[in-house]
């Protein structure tokens, strides 16, 4: 790290633990358990569980790496210190260029749940503003996260009355009768068949850990800071998800549930607490709008540190007087904008989700190489881990997983290019 500009060390637990909350409660919390019911049906809790349980695999591990590698980049560098250049490099690269394509799609989202007549254009003008509030410090965008967090959760907090109170008209009782006990034999072979690929798509709500771990370098007593702020945010986000995943399919139905796109929005429509629905849609725009900060904020990071070491071009690693790498952070807007403008986003962001999972595959393989392990993250956890990735990520949709397949190979390649001009 000599002769590298520093950032600087501002953020406390409850900072860092906002940050990943804030993530992990982003637009998923909001729209992934519709296409998730729609593949596990009842089996949607198992779903949410095996996610959770990867995710807690990979959790353990970024803390365990953060810790001892308190610098920003994330498993980009844990990968370099403890496996080598080049699994460094494809972690590093898979979650840029991936997450960039998240942070576009959550823009959209904001943007088509504002305005979605002009979905596009108020896409682009939160990108803009967040970057801004990006440009002035990392404390500004942790004061923001926890504004945002909160109205979330007052949010979800909500919708949870909402499906507790009722009415229930949709709603199916989950134990049936001898009249569809036929029907419910045959769905439950073919629930049960999707609930790995409902787990892959869940896991990327518990994902926002990450965020934590890319901001190692401006994290106070990281050796302490860390673990605690990245398994408090995970544990307060598995407990969320899970009992959303009870009462949403108590109150809508598995197949209600998996017909909506707006499963938060209809879960109030369809109760006695209706008019609270503006309440939702807010609550939506504040998460993707806390998501999108968080991601912003950990992209140009991971873009800094990958510049430091020249796997990226070096004046993305310039630090401007606020302690922001402000070129990476403006290229990081600027590639998100080019992709509202010229690609489908929807679409484009499930080629990420594979990238992420290998991206975490390679955090669970550094961390097993530390000589050292905590009581609460034994080596077997690794293992269990690095497995866990490898099965939800090749569980994906063949599209998915040939997209961000080729993007990591060009990226490899163009890598290999470069160090064959240089010498």
């Amino acid at each position: 790290m000599t002769g590298h500009q520093q950032l600087q060390r501002r953020l406390g637990v409850l900072d860092a633990t906002s940050i990943g909350l804030g993530s992990m409660l982003g637009a998923g919390v909001f729209v992934a358990f519709a296409p998730a019911a729609g593949l596990a049906g009842r089996f949607l809790v198992l779903a949410v569980m095996i996610a959770g349980a990867v995710a807690y695999c990979n959790a353990v591990a970024s803390a365990e790496l953060a810790a001892r590698y308190p610098a920003s980049g994330g498993t980009y560098v844990y990968g370099r210190k403890r496996l080598g250049e080049w699994p460094g490099f494809v972690a590093g690269w898979g979650f840029v260029t991936g997450k960039s394509a998240s942070c576009a799609a959550m823009a959209l989202t904001f943007g088509n749940y504002i305005a979605p007549q002009y979905a596009v254009p108020v896409a682009i003008a939160a990108v803009a503003a967040l970057t801004g509030v990006n440009l002035l410090g990392i404390t500004r965008t942790a004061f923001l996260t926890r504004i945002l967090l909160a109205v979330v959760l007052a949010t979800l907090v909500f919708v949870a009355a909402a499906s507790i109170v009722g009415p229930h008209p949709a709603a199916v009782p989950m134990g049936g009768g001898a009249s569809d006990a036929g029907a419910a034999a045959g769905d439950v072979s073919a629930a049960l068949g999707g609930v790995l690929p409902a787990a892959g798509l869940m896991f990327f709500a518990f994902a926002g850990y990450a965020r934590i771990a890319t901001l190692g370098e401006e994290v106070k007593d990281p050796a302490r800071t860390i673990p605690r702020a990245i398994l408090a945010a995970l544990a307060a986000a598995f407990g969320i998800y899970l009992a959303l995943a009870l009462l949403l399919l108590n109150h809508l139905s598995p197949a209600g549930l998996a017909a909506t796109a707006t499963p938060l929005l209809d879960a109030v429509r369809n109760s006695s607490l209706a008019a609270g629905a503006p309440v939702v849609q807010a609550g939506a725009a504040a998460a993707c709008l806390g998501a999108l900060l968080a991601l912003i904020t950990g992209v140009g990071r991971t873009t800094l540190a990958m510049a430091r070491e020249r796997d990226l071009p070096g004046p993305l690693a310039r630090v401007g007087r606020r302690s922001v790498p402000f070129i990476a952070e403006l290229a990081v807007a600027a590639v998100v904008i080019l992709l509202l403008l010229t690609t489908d986003v929807m679409t484009v962001v499930g080629f990420s989700s594979f990238g992420v999972l290998i991206y975490y595959a390679v955090t669970n393989a550094a961390a097993y190489t530390l000589p050292e392990h905590p009581a609460y993250g034994p080596r077997w956890l690794n293992i269990a881990g690095f497995l866990g990735c490898l099965l939800l990520a090749f569980t994906l949709p063949a599209a998915s997983v040939l997209g961000m397949a080729g993007v990591l190979a060009a990226g490899a390649a163009g890598r290999f290019l470069v160090l064959r001009l240089r010498r």
